[in-house]
């Protein structure tokens, strides 16, 4: 890898592992107005963990930061990353980061909405080789998942073990049992399937499943 991204090694983590900086957000804080400068900050528990500092001309943004890989000295870096804008469907724009990383000599230029903070440089996730925690969930648990989004969603705690909530106030008996049984089918799924990568993974316990 040469250029943005240098010097990482190439292993593969996770999106979720690394601060990033959304398009979208800066934008709703107008920190994409040209003639802009202002900060930006991590946040973790109450306490700041990182900030950068921001400055915008409108067609590209500068990030002045400090980064140091593991355990070596503080470095500053300054990073230019060029700003686009798609129009919407029902009026004004979309703005997007145009990733400025250079792979095997090969300049990225995707056109992304994030940009993560996975080495010295901001890069999308495609030139650090992230993949997102979901993608590497197995079946049934994608599906345990959704059903205990909908779980909490009706006011409840998420597991199979808890008791689904009693219908929120103002919500239709129509849409809550649609929830409820949407709850059940999803976690029927979920359990026939992990019964079945049990029974490949553990032939010997068939028997008793």
């Amino acid at each position: 890898m040469g250029g943005y991204g240098s010097g990482r090694p190439g292993w593969k983590d996770k999106v979720e592992d690394y601060r990033c900086l959304d398009v979208n957000q800066l934008h709703r804080a107008g920190c994409l107005a040209p003639g802009t400068s202002g900060g930006w900050l991590w946040m973790r528990d109450g306490e700041r963990v990182a900030d950068i500092s921001l400055q915008s001309t409108g067609r590209a943004l500068t990030l002045s930061f400090r980064f140091r890989w593991r355990g070596e000295d503080w470095q500053d870096v300054r990073q230019s990353v060029t700003l686009a804008s798609t129009p919407c469907r029902f009026g004004g724009t979309r703005p997007w980061f145009i990733c400025p990383g250079v792979v095997n000599g090969k300049r990225c230029g995707r056109r992304v909405a994030k940009l993560h903070a996975g080495g010295r440089y901001f890069l999308c996730r495609h030139c650090y080789r992230l993949a997102y925690s979901s993608q590497s969930e197995r079946a049934f648990d994608r599906l345990l998942r959704r059903a205990n989004k909908l779980r909490t969603a009706l006011g409840g705690e998420p597991g199979t073990g808890s008791l689904i909530a009693c219908k929120p106030k103002g919500m239709h008996w129509k849409t809550y049992d649609a929830r409820v049984a949407e709850i059940d089918q999803l976690e029927e799924a979920a359990n026939r399937l992990f019964i079945a990568a049990c029974r490949h993974r553990f032939p010997e316990i068939s028997l008793f499943l």
